[in-house]
């Protein structure tokens, strides 16, 4: 028995891999939400959709975007809060969301967010002297962010309400509360363990070494991702049928493990996953008025932030590549008149006769 663990243990990592398997799950996750979509789809009347589309009030889709658009603002604390951990204070607020907003957005969209989202920060970071260790420190305080902030609101809502749960993990609802409890019970534990000193919050060895937050900054990182999913879920709620009715911490628990489906999926945007496990989990709506709703929340938290963010980076790219050298040679051209430099100098000897001039 001793001999067999090690066995099975290095036959896994030779044949199979813990980055197979992701991919293994991620595959399947698609492929089952995307048959129960097609089939839940069946019958769907699309002229039934677009007055469903026309039904939902105004109102609650510009309540709804404001909260998106406060959900945004959260999530950007997400990378100013990794920052302030690893102590890279010099990178202002202002980059922090810049590299929040842009790689959550386009990664989210594009698909497997954990290469597509920490190639865009390394892209940003780099200008303040980031390293990709440094970036990979970001993304892993991030992502616990994010799932510290998940656990916590689904326990709740999943040990007040099990049976929302239910009706998605096909689970008895005594079931589901005690995995609520569980939930809640490991972090507790875990906010004991930071409590027991800092070496014991130390992560990593040699050159990738990272310092987990306190106890009380943790509680600070649980609030961000509490806020953020308030916000996420109070803007579908709006977007909700008014019938049948459906309290809050309900329709929370459906939504939070419906985006935990689609960002486990890795699919781009979450589509057909989300909207599969939103379908499943809420037989109790009319099919096509929880489409409009699902149409209309797609639009307001996955397209309109893709396309500012491809536009915030296309811009910036264009200014850093193309503008701010243009500026410098043009500068340099005004130098080199004023200082009545030969045009048939080397750039290098041009350089180091403006030098020159301007100690003048």
């Amino acid at each position: 028995m001793h001999g067999l663990l090690p066995a099975l243990k290095r036959g896994f990592k030779r044949w199979i891999g813990w980055r197979r398997l992701g991919i293994a799950a991620s595959v399947f996750i698609i492929a089952f939400a995307i048959t129960t979509l097609v089939r839940t789809l069946k019958g769907i009347d699309t002229g039934v959709i677009l007055t469903a589309l026309t039904e939902i009030p105004r109102g609650s889709i510009g309540l709804a975007a404001i909260c998106v658009f406060f959900a945004f603002c959260t999530l950007t604390f997400y990378d100013f809060f990794a920052l302030r951990t690893i102590g890279k204070k010099h990178v202002p607020y202002r980059i922090a969301a810049l590299s929040s907003f842009t790689s959550y957005s386009i990664g989210h969209n594009i698909g497997a967010t954990v290469f597509t989202g920490g190639a865009i920060r390394f892209r940003i970071y780099s200008d303040y002297g980031l390293n990709a260790i440094d970036v990979a420190k970001i993304c892993f305080l991030s992502g616990l962010t994010f799932w510290l902030g998940n656990i916590f609101v689904l326990s709740i809502g999943m040990a007040i309400h099990p049976d929302a749960a239910s009706s998605m993990d096909q689970l008895p609802s005594s079931i589901n509360r005690l995995i609520a409890l569980g939930g809640l019970a490991s972090i507790g534990a875990y906010l004991v363990w930071l409590c027991m000193g800092e070496k014991r919050r130390e992560l990593g060895q040699k050159g990738w070494k990272v310092v987990l937050p306190s106890a009380p900054l943790t509680l600070v990182q649980i609030l961000i991702g509490v806020v953020d999913l308030g916000f996420c879920a109070t803007a579908m709620y709006l977007l909700m049928p008014a019938n049948p009715p459906i309290d809050f911490l309900s329709l929370a628990v459906v939504f939070i493990l419906a985006t935990l489906l689609g960002f486990a999926s890795h699919a781009p945007g979450s589509i057909g996953v989300f909207d599969a496990a939103m379908l499943v989990a809420l037989p109790e709506f009319g099919r096509e008025q929880l489409l409009a709703t699902l149409l209309v929340f797609r639009i307001l938290y996955f397209v309109i932030p893709f396309g500012l963010a491809i536009s915030i980076m296309g811009t910036r790219e264009l200014w850093m590549n193309v503008v701010e050298p243009w500026q410098e040679r043009r500068r340099l051209a005004e130098a080199c008149a004023q200082a009545n430099l030969p045009k048939q100098v080397t750039p290098m000897e041009r350089e180091r006769l403006l030098r020159q001039a301007s100690k003048r």
